[in-house]
């Protein structure tokens, strides 16, 4: 008796029995996930799924393109006025971890608006919010700019406010937990959930970091030390530091706009707080870019032989990049003040209309014995 395996595309094997001339037996189904063994235990290689294939191929060929070009994007030289606008970013781990976040975000939207109806769940300014969030990442990481702040401490600054007052506010407002929840599988979304439920020490490590009073400190407290000039300059040389350095600029500024707009929060209860809380943001930057503005000296060597050729004395170009810290970041804290008055004005009102149509439902005698 010999056994053949075929295939079906629908994805199931089947084993095609043959015995005696004269006697035939009706194949029977075998599980897709057995005809791998039963492959292997006959010293053959399992052929690999079209889907695998149509997936793995074209992201095997990008990082294979990416690649070389990554290890021969930083030759050492600072970069000329000439090669600005070819000095992309080819950094293949950037580069995927931008393409996964965005597929994913837009797979669970797609989700989650299949079942409950486009705009519900997550609303079509936050989609928008999320795409401009991605647009601003692509831009620091991703476009010249990137190759210019190591060049210039100006546009490192312009890269730094990216990060951390156009990109995080962003996201953060875009819901970003609920988008990438949804492109899961269902299993894997209650395994998820069964996991959180049963970790109370994740959670309140959660917690603790949403915390507004915990979320401002990490935040200044990173700020101020990345711009000491012994981690600054190992930053700029060192690739590995510098990727650190924007990681850990990124994750506290995503954690300090998540602390005033996160729907449960503090601010929720207590608008007028997120007021001195932006307000004490604003400061402390305002005050960083104020000393590096006035300082009479360049406090950065790495950038001391970089900025000749593109017309700036090291002092100038430090001075140019603490005005851009103290005044263009002061205005998005403004802003960001003036949304958060406007918030708590409205929630003033919507409280006075409803005990003015409490009093009315309990009647005018009433009212006034009241």
């Amino acid at each position: 008796m010999t056994e053949r395996l075929t295939s079906r595309r629908a994805g199931e094997a089947r084993v095609r029995v043959t015995a005696r001339p004269g006697r035939w037996v009706a194949p029977r189904p075998v599980p897709h996930r057995l005809a791998p063994r039963m492959l292997a235990a006959r010293g053959r290689t399992p052929p690999i799924p079209s889907w695998t294939r149509q997936r793995l191929l074209p992201l095997t060929a990008l990082l294979a393109g990416l690649l070389p070009r990554a290890l021969l994007a930083h030759d050492g030289e600072p970069l000329r006025p000439h090669d600005l606008w070819s000095a992309w970013s080819r950094d293949p781990l950037v580069i995927l971890l931008l393409a996964l976040g965005g597929w994913g975000y837009a797979r669970g939207v797609r989700a989650l608006w299949r079942r409950a109806g486009v705009g519900r769940g997550i609303r079509r300014w936050q989609a928008a919010a999320f795409a401009g969030g991605m647009a601003a990442l692509v831009i620091a990481l991703v476009s010249p700019v990137h190759a210019l702040g190591e060049a210039l401490f100006a546009a490192h600054m312009v890269q730094h406010l990216m990060l951390m007052l156009v990109a995080a506010p962003l996201l953060a407002l875009s819901a970003p937990a609920p988008a990438l929840l949804w492109a899961l599988p269902t299993g894997t979304r209650k395994m998820l959930a069964r996991s959180w439920r049963h970790a109370p020490r994740l959670r309140a490590v959660a917690r603790t970091l949403a915390h507004p009073l915990a979320s401002w400190t990490l935040g200044a407290a990173i700020l101020w030390a990345w711009h000491v000039p012994a981690g600054y300059d190992t930053a700029v040389r060192v690739e590995a530091i510098h990727a650190l350095e924007h990681a850990t600029f990124f994750a506290s500024a995503f954690l300090f706009w998540w602390a005033l707009v996160r729907p449960t929060g503090v601010f929720r209860r207590a608008r007028g707080a997120a007021l001195i809380y932006l307000f004490a943001a604003a400061m402390q930057s305002a005050a960083l870019g104020a000393l590096l503005t006035l300082a009479p000296r360049p406090w950065y060597a790495a950038h001391l032989e970089s900025t000749a050729p593109w017309g700036l004395t090291p002092l100038q170009d430090q001075h140019i990049g603490g005005g851009i810290m103290w005044m263009p970041a002061s205005v998005v804290y403004l802003a960001a003040i003036a949304c958060a008055l406007v918030a708590w004005l409205r929630d003033a009102e919507r409280k006075v209309e409803r005990l003015e149509r409490s009093r009315a439902v309990a009647g005018p005698g009433r009212g006034a014995t009241g």
